[in-house]
């Protein structure tokens, strides 16, 4: 019964696995090879010279693309990288597609540009990548359009909207059976079964071999697997965040931004080079600063400060600034973030390997590789056991 299971949801979902696995190796990297293929997008040769004041980047910004309106900002604290400057997106345009929170929470978990320039919550808008010493601008690009966020796309719900996310949410769902049944089946009934099971026999013919990559590195690689898989499952479904809401007694939706004072008449803006010197105040060791401006009249400035030795780069410290007076409205570290927020906003990182860096992105990478291995190895496993017993039965037949 078990094995029947197994082969069967094994089959129909075959294809499916080894695309989102396909696809979800090429995004492990992303940041890496996106950085790697246009450099100058991100990084500079740092100069004697000081660096220029954000009022001189943007006004750069505003003589580059005049109809642009500047959304948000991101500085590193890395002299060798560039400033990175989100624009608005066009009116009605969907942003904060890749947040890390679940679902319609997403746009508000974003933090602005990310370490590849992709950013979240800001309406969909391009980047433009200055270089904070001379103001020259490196490039410009749209998220949106760009390969990765296809291939994303892709991965998360073959673009194909909510019944896209849906099938992907069920295929991962039939995976996690995949991977249980198939634990049950690796399980040997005597104790001298186990070391067979636990080695591959490289010497062997390629039937053998291929017996041993489904069962032996299946084996090795499937509680890897399933918490990639369960963490697709949290991406793609709102019942699991809301779920784990309810269980961490945790707030459904997250507090809207606080509003800023009515200013006085002629009162202008607080200028971005004084929020940022705010924010270096109280995290002068921060990694980076992100700023995003409001478009409202009465709406607050948002600094979410990135510190040393974070778990992601979703794990901020966040401050909200009166518009017009620079007063710190409110503020949340990221320990203080309810506890439901902070385990769905795991749920990417854990997924593709960024949570503890570059040792676990190639773990990741290289599960995802064998993810899409197993399909084939196990339909070639079932394709012999078929062309066998045929055998038997001609032979039967013959008698």
């Amino acid at each position: 019964m078990i094995r029947n299971i197994h082969l069967y949801l094994g089959l129909a979902s075959g294809l499916i696995i080894v695309f989102v696995c396909l696809t979800g190796s090429i995004l492990v990297f992303e940041t890496e090879i996106e950085q790697a293929w246009h450099p100058e997008r991100y990084f500079v040769t740092p100069t004697a010279a000081p660096r220029l004041l954000l009022a001189q980047l943007t006004e750069a910004v505003r003589v580059h693309k005049p109809k642009a309106q500047i959304s948000g900002l991101k500085i590193y604290a890395d002299p060798t990288r560039t400033v990175e400057v989100s624009l608005a997106g066009a009116p009605g345009s969907k942003g904060g597609e890749r947040g890390e929170g679940n679902g319609k929470e997403a746009s508000r978990a974003g933090e602005g540009p990310g370490k590849g320039g992709k950013g979240k919550g800001d309406g969909g808008g391009p980047r433009v990548y200055l270089n904070p010493y001379s103001g020259a601008i490196l490039g410009e690009m749209n998220p949106r359009d760009s390969f990765f966020h296809t291939v994303e796309q892709l991965h998360r719900g073959l673009v194909a909207g909510k019944i896209g996310k849906l099938v992907m949410g069920v295929n991962a769902s039939i995976f996690l059976f995949i991977l249980g049944t198939g634990l049950v089946l690796w399980w040997p009934a005597a104790r001298k079964a186990l070391s067979p099971r636990l080695k591959v026999k490289w010497g062997s013919g390629w039937k053998r071999l291929n017996h041993d990559f489904h069962i032996v590195l299946g084996f090795y690689a499937s509680v890897f697997l399933f918490i990639m898989a369960l963490t697709g499952v949290g991406m793609s479904f709102d019942w699991v965040g809301q779920s784990i809401n309810k269980l961490t007694h945790s707030p459904v939706k997250r507090p809207e931004a606080p509003e800023s004072a009515a200013p006085a008449v002629g009162t202008s803006p607080f200028a971005a080079d004084a929020v940022l010197a705010l924010a270096r105040q109280q995290a002068p060791d921060a990694e980076s600063y992100s700023l995003q401006f409001p478009k409202e009249p009465t709406g607050s400035i948002r600094v979410a400060i990135l510190r040393p030795g974070a778990v992601t780069e979703n794990a901020t410290d966040e401050v909200y600034l009166d518009k017009y007076t620079g007063r710190t409205i409110s503020s949340q570290s990221y320990a203080q973030r309810p506890v439901g927020q902070r385990i769905r906003g795991l749920f990417k990182p854990v997924h593709t390997g960024a949570v503890f860096g570059w040792p676990t992105k190639i773990l990741a990478l290289i599960m995802a590789l064998l993810g899409a291995t197993f399909p084939i190895t196990g339909t070639v496993m079932w394709l012999n056991r078929l062309r066998k017993n045929r055998q038997k039965l001609r032979q039967l037949q013959a008698v």
